[in-house]
């Protein structure tokens, strides 16, 4: 399971968010064996006033943070970075300098979904990757 938060200002990523999305999508479908259906981006705006960000940052920057559950690899990991790094660049003009990514994990037994806890589910894809 995974959920998937997009923060940025609204003028950069709300005219490019479906596009972000399913590039976003097929980076972890890729380095996570992840299903085509298990998909939920939440986009979170922020004003540009309200946004800072270091000086050799651009209005693009993004930053996305990712809820899992626990138990990818650190090479699938790092599979997830390398293709999110090179397909934010090549198809949305996000450089490497304005994407920050960060991976939260946490025990099944940490998620409650479906009316059940999440290591009572059963899962159509594998989480050790």
């Amino acid at each position: 399971m995974g959920q998937i938060k997009i923060f940025g200002t609204r003028e950069e990523l709300h005219p490019i968010r479906e596009k972000l999305s399913a590039v976003l999508h097929e980076c972890v479908m890729d380095a996570f064996q992840y299903p085509k259906e298990k998909k939920a981006h939440r986009f979170i705006y922020i004003d540009a006033d309200s946004y800072f960000y270091f000086e050799t940052r651009t209005p693009k920057h993004t930053i996305i943070e990712i809820n899992l559950f626990e138990g990818r690899s650190i090479e699938a990991k790092k599979k997830l970075y390398k293709l999110l790094f090179e397909r934010f660049e090549k198809e949305l003009g996000i450089s490497n300098m304005d994407l920050e990514i960060t991976l939260f994990e946490s025990p099944k037994y940490n998620w409650g979904i479906r009316g059940k806890s999440g290591d009572e589910l059963d899962l159509n894809y594998k989480v050790e990757v």
